[in-house]
């Protein structure tokens, strides 16, 4: 057998086959995932385990979701190519290039600066160019792009924030982490139906806090 170690491809390919064997089953979301090289989106530090099932520090108190969450959120969202996606918090940008490989358009909101722009570099690098990023108070969404056919957010809060109920349009899904840092949190997809919202339990995440505000940076 040789020692050489594997290649990023491989590491990859061997990646897609975790998540098929722990339930994701929508190929159109593990071909996504397979399109995007997540090793661009991972510090340095932590590029050896860029295609591992684990969550990865991206400076700031924020983190890289591990793979299997970002597929199960993606794969609850139900996307389509005619869809607008509007994503609380662009961390790295690496869920942001999966869902731009799944929909016509995703607006993305960071609250600090340095991983906007360091997002926007790695999505321009891998030419992504159906992204608008901007920095900003996640919990006000986006209003003047609203409605939006699908909404993800990438940090819990107590309750879903009422501007991202009022932003989702009617049929639109909208996939969070409900919790505290203290108690468990949830992962919830919520329908917005002529009725009202329709919420169904995913399964059980480990998110950092949905703070209202932008970061420090902004006003340092």
């Amino acid at each position: 057998m040789s020692s050489h170690p594997a290649t990023p491809a491989t590491r990859l390919i061997r990646l897609v086959l975790e998540l098929r064997q722990s339930g994701i089953t929508d190929a159109t979301v593990l071909g996504a995932i397979e399109r995007v090289p997540r090793e661009r989106f991972v510090p340095p530090t932590f590029r050896h385990q860029a295609y591992e099932n684990v969550a990865v520090p991206i400076g700031h108190g924020q983190t890289l979701s591990q793979p299997l969450v970002v597929a199960r959120m993606t794969e609850a969202l139900a996307l389509g190519d005619r869809h607008k996606v509007l994503e609380i918090g662009t961390g790295s940008g690496y869920h942001t290039a999966v869902l731009a490989r799944l929909s016509r358009r995703v607006y993305t909101i960071e609250r600090h600066r340095p991983l906007t722009v360091s997002a926007e570099n790695a999505l321009r690098e891998l030419r992504i160019h159906n992204v608008t990023a901007r920095v900003g108070d996640g919990m006000l969404g986006w209003p003047e792009q609203a409605p939006f056919d699908r909404i993800v957010v990438a940090a819990a809060a107590a309750e879903p924030p009422p501007a991202l109920l009022e932003q989702l349009a009617l049929g639109g899904i909208m996939v969070l982490p409900i919790g505290t840092q203290e108690r468990s949190q949830m992962l919830y997809r919520v329908e917005r139906t002529a009725e009202g919202f329709v919420g169904a339990e995913l399964a059980e995440v480990r998110f950092v806090p949905l703070l209202p505000g932008a970061g420090a940076e902004l006003t340092g």
